[in-house]
């Protein structure tokens, strides 16, 4: 099997032939760990990539295209791939779900140099979502700024707060649906 291009072994590894998945193995993980080891600077969390970019080798239907590019570009996609995903997993495990009190709204910047007119608008407008807070419970006040200002999918706030999918959705399309009711509308149409 060394005697195989990379190309040949990946339609062997399609073919679920574990020599071939050995070889490239042997040919690059060092590569994969080198890489993954300068992105994370730890030599545990480098070894679960090189293994994590073999399995993916190994289970997912992704073709490597000789016409495309080096095999070694596309491994070190791959690897790339699996890093930035793993480093957004453990940023987000390592961060606390925070919180926004209304009276923080004040804190969020405006753009540079509004005129008054906008300053009066964006001031009217937290003073409008100030008022419609007060309709909401703590829970409901927290989903939003979860979801909303701080970016967490529906599927990691249930893990977070221990609910199914479900029980998250129907509570945010619940939470919106008081804040629509509590706003006044637009009778401009923005």
């Amino acid at each position: 099997m060394n005697n195989l291009g990379d190309y040949e072994l990946m339609l062997l590894i399609k073919c679920k032939q574990q020599k071939a998945l050995s070889t490239l193995y042997d040919r690059y993980g060092a590569l994969v760990y080198s890489f993954a080891f300068k992105a994370l600077k730890d030599e545990q969390a480098a070894r679960d990539i090189v293994q994590s970019v073999f399995i993916r080798l190994w289970t997912t239907e992704s073709d490597y295209n000789p016409e495309k590019g080096r095999f070694t570009s596309w491994l070190l996609t791959v690897t790339r791939n699996i890093t930035t995903d793993w480093l957004r997993k453990q940023r987000r495990q390592n961060a606390p779900l925070l919180a926004l009190a209304p009276e923080e709204l004040d804190r969020i910047p405006d753009s540079a140099a509004p005129s008054p007119e906008e300053r009066a608008e964006r001031e009217s407008l937290k003073d409008q979502i100030r008022s419609a807070y007060q309709h909401l419970s703590s829970q409901q006040i927290l989903l939003l700024e979860h979801f909303y200002w701080q970016g967490y999918s529906l599927s990691e706030l249930a893990a977070a707060y221990n609910q199914p999918l479900g029980t998250v959705k129907n509570r945010l399309h619940q939470t919106l649906k008081i804040l629509r009711r509590h706003m006044p509308a637009e009778e401009e149409g923005y």
